[in-house]
């Protein structure tokens, strides 16, 4: 064993040896070690945050020089390296900064204050994303949707930086969006389409009820609002009642969905008879219109006879007993269209029996006890699209109307200052069609843009948010559907 050494100093003392190098019985290789299982989900949280891909570092992600110094600008020494600062602002971590912007969520289907109050925010940077989304299928178990939606924060993060935003400004923007790509559960309840706002304290997000016409991100001083009006709150609504001898079901629906309404109903004659204490042979006559509960009408019911009645008498009491209750629970205030569905020898008698006004006069033919919401739904919206089309229809005929006069416009450096003034009183637009550009209403001077990179606006975006703003409608329309080849459309109040 070789002899150590002691070195001695100045004054005659002696000092041990120094200390074996410091990898000395450490096993060789890489000097890797492995990661706690505790910390794996946080570390695969990092990664796919600040990554692109399996290995890139997103652009945007700040990065200092190694051999900076971390203690700049800082009261530190030799000897008070675990003290702590006496500032606390001078550590303060930026998670804890930033988070402090409320995520919001906005309803699915806006009222028109809603919407004028998201339409009239402004800021100096209003970002404004439109996504398509799957609330089921193999997408949500391959985790599509909050990738896609950390695609887009990443595309922000980017095209801020160009326009000269700090990094610090930009991670205080888009960190609330981020804190939402990490929520898991957030994810596994969306409806097919979803739109974020986010400005600088502010942050909202809507699930809507149909996908926007394409995704967008957008970048301007408002937000960008135009693809909100297809979710806007409107009148039209209608019911749907499924009918047989063994059930009776009531939905109510609307442009984006249908949902059944909690109104008890009997479910067979034998129903009817075991809650009245009617016989078989007993149902309603004289004329129509008395709606007071059956067993309270005196004298407003007879038999048919001696005998068990046929199935088509059967049926008209139980028909009956269903619209009466229809008529207490529902329908003595309503003026929505009433969809019948079942098989096609039923449907008569229901429509003898009931007395709501509004029965609509197409059916839904074929056994519907047991189909399920979302398919009876979308065969109901086959006959119902005239329904929903009506108000459309009826402005694209005034259109028709004036386009010899001079109160309608297919030029867009007509129709856009109109609705700065007030003017427009029906708006048409093509789906997804942009124009940019700038427009001085003091001076009423129009400027337009070949790209969004030139300081403009949409001025498509504009001229729906002013037309409702005064009052008027806006209608988005396939292009096929426009009165005009053009991008914007407008009837003139004057």
């Amino acid at each position: 064993m070789a002899k150590q050494t002691m070195g001695k100093d100045q004054n005659g003392v002696f000092h041990p040896g120094k200390g074996k190098p410091s990898g000395i019985n450490k096993e060789e290789g890489l000097g890797l070690q492995n990661t706690p299982h505790d910390k794996m989900n946080e570390y695969v949280e990092i990664s796919e945050k600040y990554t692109i891909g399996e290995d890139e570092l997103d652009p945007s992600v700040p990065v200092r020089h190694p051999n900076r110094n971390t203690s700049k600008g800082e009261d530190r020494y030799k000897g008070k390296e675990n003290e702590e600062e006496s500032n606390k602002s001078n550590n303060q971590n930026f998670t804890e900064e930033f988070s402090q912007t409320e995520i919001e969520q906005l309803p699915g289907v806006l009222t028109k204050d809603r919407f004028t109050e998201l339409a009239n925010y402004k800021n100096a940077c209003c970002i404004s994303i439109f996504l398509g989304s799957y609330p089921a299928g193999v997408e949500v178990n391959e985790h599509f949707d909050p990738t896609n939606f950390k695609n887009q924060l990443q595309e922000a993060s980017r095209r801020l930086g160009e326009k000269g935003y700090d990094q610090g400004t930009i991670q205080r923007l888009l960190e609330p969006g981020f804190d939402l790509v990490r929520d898991k559960d957030f994810w596994t309840e969306l409806l097919p389409g979803f739109a974020v706002f986010i400005a600088d304290g502010f942050f909202k997000y809507i699930k809507m009820p149909a996908p926007p016409v394409k995704e967008e991100l957008v970048i301007e001083p408002s937000f960008y609002v135009t693809p909100l009006i297809e979710i806007m709150t409107s009148k039209e609504y209608f019911y749907v009642l499924v009918i047989s001898k063994q059930c009776a079901k009531l939905f109510k629906g609307d442009a984006w969905g249908m949902q059944p309404v909690p109104v008890e109903l009997p479910q067979s004659i034998e129903e009817v008879k075991r809650v009245s204490g009617l016989d078989a042979t007993t149902f309603r006559s004289g004329s129509s219109g008395s709606r007071a509960p059956r067993a309270s009408q005196e004298g407003s019911y007879h038999g048919a006879g001696g005998g068990n009645p046929d199935g088509k008498d059967n049926m008209l009491v139980y028909f009956e007993a269903v619209d009466d209750i229809l008529w207490e629970k529902v329908f003595n205030k309503e003026n929505a269209p009433l969809v019948l569905a079942g098989v096609e020898y039923v449907l008569p008698i229901y429509r003898n029996a009931a007395d709501y006004h509004n029965v609509w006069p197409e059916v839904l033919t074929g056994n519907r006890d047991n189909q399920d919401t979302a398919s009876l739904y979308k065969d109901a919206m086959e006959i119902m699209k005239p329904y929903f089309e009506q108000k459309v229809n009826k402005a694209l005929e005034m259109y028709g109307k004036q386009s010899a006069t001079g109160l309608t416009s297919s030029i867009a450096a007509d129709v856009i200052p109109a609705a700065y003034y007030a003017k427009i009183s029906h708006l048409f637009v093509t789906k997804g069609e942009k124009i940019w550009g700038t427009f001085d209403e003091m001076s009423n001077e129009l400027v337009f843009h070949d790209t969004p990179d030139e300081g403009g606006e949409d001025l498509v975006d504009n001229a729906v948010e002013k037309t409702l703003a005064n009052g008027g409608e806006v209608f988005l329309l396939e292009k096929e559907r426009m009165p005009a080849d053009c991008q914007v459309a407008a009837l003139m109040r004057y």
